[in-house]
């Protein structure tokens, strides 16, 4: 009897994993990223890496201070009926300056900068529509960039569930860089 029940749950678990996704995000602190896109219903998980570049395997410190070409980015799982790509999108330029060319926040330099992954043309043409309607509602160019999607790294176990693991130390920090305070001042105006 319990490999009975044990089957069919394989098989639901199987089923769903159908209906399994993944978008790819930078903005800036993964830690911050991960912390957002997990409270988003849906989203079964955001694990923080690197993409983008051309250096296999990165660690932080190469991708912080070398010339890899990676970006701070989160890989988000998530259940395609219970969450659209196009309302992941949304949630992301809601957590980004769109408008910083230097990074974001306190955190500056070119892996900090704010990307749109797609991996698919459905998926380019949902980012390149919403960059549209978002200059034209701001009246101002939107400097994050398109990429189209090849590899993901996962980064170091450290920065797995900072927000969670390091709460504190993830507090400081986030109010140190002001993030919640430009945001608000972007998005609620």
């Amino acid at each position: 009897m319990k490999k009975f029940f044990f089957l069919i749950l394989l098989l639901q678990t199987a089923a769903n994993a159908q209906n399994f996704e993944k978008a790819y995000f930078a903005g800036g602190c993964f830690w911050c990223m991960e912390e957002s896109f997990e409270k988003k219903e849906g989203v079964l998980e955001a694990i923080s890496g690197y993409s983008g570049g051309n250096t296999t395997d990165p660690t932080y410190e190469q991708v912080t201070y070398g010339n890899t070409g990676h970006f701070e980015v989160i890989e988000i799982i998530y259940d395609k009926n219970q969450i659209t790509f196009s309302e992941l999108l949304d949630h992301f330029w809601k957590n980004i300056d769109p408008f910083d060319k230097y990074g974001q926040f306190c955190d500056k330099g070119y892996s900090y900068r704010s990307v749109a992954f797609y991996q698919n043309l459905e998926e380019k043409k949902l980012i390149k529509d919403s960059i549209i309607s978002l200059q034209k509602r701001f009246n101002k160019k939107i400097v994050t960039y398109v990429r189209k999607f090849d590899k993901f790294y996962k980064a170091e176990d450290f920065h797995q569930d900072y927000y969670q693991v390091k709460f504190l130390n993830y507090l400081r920090y986030k109010n140190a860089c002001g993030r919640e305070k430009i945001l608000d001042e972007i998005w609620n105006k």
